[in-house]
């Protein structure tokens, strides 16, 4: 089924080395996203709930590259609409129906996340925690998996024509997000302005999916500049917060 003699030629190596790397950075929001739904999760289940969204991310990519030229087909406008103020009929795809769904998707969660940390959910002392079940967590992760995975997919499509080096490169790039995303999780939730920071980033991520639904391409090296040019101001802040002087208080003159 497969031609393992590619592999005896240098070029695929760099194909196989440049897709993973490009695995790995449009993963990063998948990453983020698992890392602030699991964080519902009771903190026992949190890194299962981790390796099981990403297990399943890898599962449903490959499971999506062995079924390649139906990905393709879904490029097809499945119908037309006629937009007065358009210069022409608005073909309709089955991946603008995806990602219009993925798009609302993420930034409704997003924005739900955000309200929340805004108006306080912590527990009263003595009250029990309350905990997302697992169920509703993997739903959700699932969901969102397939919307990324095409993103993914389209991507791995431009840069390679061997289907085997693509199922490779996803496999590479979700051992190294498996091994990393508890790390990352771990340093979201322990840091609440990097976590709003990734719900602010989410919710752009949501409008660029939105966007492209209406065939509104975005270039995705802004995004990715913005995030990471924020990510790394904010990291200045936390530095910077560290070495400051806590206050000292003056003894009292009546001690």
């Amino acid at each position: 089924m497969f031609d393992f003699s590619v592999f005896s030629s240098a070029e695929t190596w760099v194909s196989l080395l440049t897709l993973t790397f490009m695995e790995i950075v449009l993963g990063i929001d998948n990453i983020i996203f698992i890392s602030i739904v699991v964080s519902r999760l009771a903190p026992a289940q949190q890194k299962q709930g981790r390796t099981i969204g990403l297990v399943l991310a890898l599962l449903i990519r490959i499971a999506l590259l062995m079924s390649i030229s139906w990905i393709v087909g879904l490029k097809a406008p499945l119908f037309t609409l006629d937009i007065p103020w358009a210069d022409h009929d608005f073909g309709v795809t089955g991946r603008d129906i995806i990602l219009l769904i993925g798009g609302l998707f993420l930034i409704g969660k997003s924005t739900t996340e955000i309200h929340t940390k805004l108006q306080g959910e912590e527990e009263h002392e003595g009250s029990t925690p309350t905990y997302t079940s697992m169920g509703r967590i993997i739903f959700q992760i699932v969901l969102i998996d397939i919307v990324f995975s095409f993103d993914s997919i389209l991507t791995a499509v431009g840069l390679v024509d061997n289907v085997l080096i693509m199922i490779l490169a996803v496999i590479l790039s979700m051992g190294v997000m498996i091994v990393f995303s508890g790390v990352v999780g771990e340093f979201v939730n322990r840091n609440p302005t990097i976590k709003m920071l990734a719900l602010s980033f989410l919710i752009m991520i949501g409008v660029m999916l939105v966007m492209e639904a209406f065939h509104k391409e975005i270039e995705k090296g802004y995004i990715y500049f913005a995030m990471f040019f924020s990510l790394l101001v904010e990291l200045l802040n936390m530095r910077l917060r560290k070495k400051a002087k806590p206050v000292q208080l003056r003894e009292s003159q009546y001690d």
